[in-house]
C-alpha cells in the first residue's frame, strides 16, 4: 500500500517528455513515488502537449482555460511573470485559468481519495487549492518557490498571497530569502519549513561523458577559458553583462569563448548585443538544449556564470538550480550577492560572488578564476560537499516526505 495519494497542482510543468519547463516539479514527484507516495499532477493544457499521459511513471492531467488551444498562453515559455511583463493583454486570460483550475482541482478532489493536496507557487494554485479543498477536508502543503512572492507584489494581489498562506496547513520556502519574504507577506503562517529544490548528484553517463568532450572540442580555444550560462534568455538573468564582460576580457583572454545555453523572449536582442560589441565571433548561442544533456555542457565548461539581476519588478532568483548543477559538475561559480543565490553560493568558499549589473565586477572574476587554479580547485571541492549534503534531489524528496507523511498520520488520528 502506498504512503498516501498526493494531488500535486502546478502551473508549470514538463509539457511533453524531454521539455525543459520546471522540471524540478516533476523530479520531485518521481522520488516521492520511489518513496511509497502515489502522485498525480495536475497542470495547465499547452499547445500540442497532451490531456492525460504517464511521464517517468507520474500520472499527468491537463486541463484545458481557453479554446482554441493555441491562445493559452498565461504559462509556460518562460513562466506567468515573464508572460505577463511581456504582453500585458494576458491579464485579460488570468481570470479563466483560475476558474478552470478552481473548478479541475475540487472535481478531482471529490471524486478521487486524495490523502493531500500540494500546490506549487501561491498563486494562482495556493489560492485556488484552498478554495477546492472546501469541498473536502485534507491536509494542504503550499510550496512557495519565490518568484510568487518577489514578483506578485501590490495592494492588488496581497489579500490573496495571505489568505492562501494562512490556510495552509503547512507553508515550504525554498530558501532564506523566500521565508523571509513569505513571513513578511503574512505573520499568521500556520506551519513553515525550509525544503530547497534538490538536483541530481549522479555521475555522468557515459553518453553524456561522451557528450561533454565532444563540446569542450568544439567550443573551447587554447587555454580558455570556456564561460557558460544556462538558463532563459530574459532582461533579470543578466546574460548582457556576460556580453559585457566577454568584450572586456578579448584581448587580455584570448583564448576566451562564451557559449549561452536556452531560449527566451529577449535572444533576438542579446545575439545584436553580441554583433554590436564585436563579439558574436566568441559566442555561442545554442537555443534549447535536452535538460538531459546539461550536465554535460556544465562539465565541459571552464566557468559557469549566471549574472542574475533583480527584475524591476521586485522579482530575484530565490534558489537557482543550475548554480547547484555546476557545483555537482565541480565547474567553478560566479554569481551575483542576490536572492537565495548567498545560501548556495558562498564567497570564495562555494564560488565568487559580485554585484548585479557591474561587468566590470564579473570580468575581474573571471579573471582571477583563469588564473588561480589552487582556488578553483578548493572551490568546487567545497561546492560539490555542500551540494550533495543539503541540496541533493534525495534530501530534498526526503524532508517532503516527511511533512507529508506527518501531515497525513495528523489527519487519519
Amino acid at each position: 500500500m502506498p504512503l498516501g495519494r498526493i494531488l500535486c497542482v502546478t502551473s508549470n510543468f514538463p509539457r511533453w517528455p524531454g521539455d525543459s519547463t520546471t522540471p524540478f516539479v516533476l523530479h520531485l514527484a518521481e522520488d516521492l513515488q520511489a518513496r511509497g507516495w502515489q502522485v498525480d499532477v495536475l497542470a495547465p493544457h499547452a499547445p500540442s502537449s497532451a490531456y492525460t499521459e504517464t511521464m517517468n511513471g507520474v500520472r499527468v492531467e491537463r486541463f484545458q482555460y481557453l479554446w482554441p488551444a493555441n491562445i493559452q498562453t498565461v504559462c509556460y515559455q518562460g513562466g506567468a511573470l515573464i508572460n505577463l511583463r511581456k504582453n500585458p493583454l494576458n491579464k485579460l486570460k488570468l481570470p479563466a485559468l483560475i476558474a478552470a483550475e478552481s473548478v479541475a482541482t475540487a472535481t478531482r478532489l471529490m471524486r478521487r481519495d486524495y490523502d493531500l493536496l500540494h500546490s506549487h507557487w501561491i498563486l494562482p494554485q495556493g489560492f485556488t487549492g484552498m478554495l477546492a479543498r472546501r469541498l473536502r477536508q485534507l491536509p494542504h502543503v503550499l510550496t512557495v518557490h519565490g518568484g510568487d512572492v518577489f514578483g506578485l507584489r501590490g495592494p492588488l494581489m496581497a489579500p490573496f498571497k495571505r489568505a492562501a498562506l494562512r490556510d495552509a496547513d503547512a507553508v515550504t520556502v525554498n530558501s532564506s530569502v523566500t521565508e523571509a519574504a513569505v513571513r513578511d507577506t503574512s505573520d499568521r503562517i500556520r506551519r513553515i519549513e525550509r525544503v530547497p529544490m534538490g538536483v541530481s548528484t549522479r555521475p555522468l553517463d557515459s553518453r553524456q561523458q561522451a557528450l561533454a568532450v565532444d563540446l569542450r572540442q568544439r567550443h573551447r580555444t587554447g587555454h580558455g577559458p570556456l564561460l557558460l550560462f544556462v538558463g532563459r534568455l530574459v532582461e533579470e538573468k543578466g546574460v548582457d553583462d556576460l556580453l559585457r564582460a566577454t568584450r572586456q576580457l578579448r584581448t587580455r583572454l584570448p583564448g576566451l569563448r562564451s557559449l549561452i545555453v536556452g531560449e527566451g523572449q529577449d535572444r533576438p536582442a542579446l545575439e545584436q548585443t553580441a554583433q554590436e560589441l564585436g563579439i558574436a565571433d566568441i559566442t555561442t548561442f545554442t537555443g534549447w538544449v535536452n535538460p538531459s544533456d546539461v550536465p554535460a555542457y556544465l562539465q565541459a565548461a571552464d566557468i559557469f556564470v549566471g549574472p542574475s539581476r533583480t527584475a524591476a519588478n521586485g522579482w530575484v532568483e530565490a534558489q537557482g538550480l543550475t548554480f547547484l548543477e555546476a557545483m555537482v559538475a565541480q565547474t567553478p561559480v560566479i554569481a551575483t550577492r542576490i536572492g537565495g543565490i548567498i545560501d548556495v553560493v558562498r564567497h570564495e568558499q562555494t564560488g565568487l560572488l559580485i554585484d548585479e549589473r557591474s561587468p566590470e565586477q564579473l570580468a575581474s572574476a573571471i579573471e582571477r578564476l583563469a588564473d588561480d587554479a589552487g582556488l578553483r580547485t578548493r572551490m568546487t571541492e567545497a561546492a560539490l560537499a555542500l551540494a550533495r549534503q543539503r541540496f541533493s534531489r534525495d534530501a530534498s524528496a526526503n524532508a517532503f516526505s516527511t511533512l507529508f507523511d506527518d501531515l497525513v498520520d495528523q489527519r487519519r488520528g
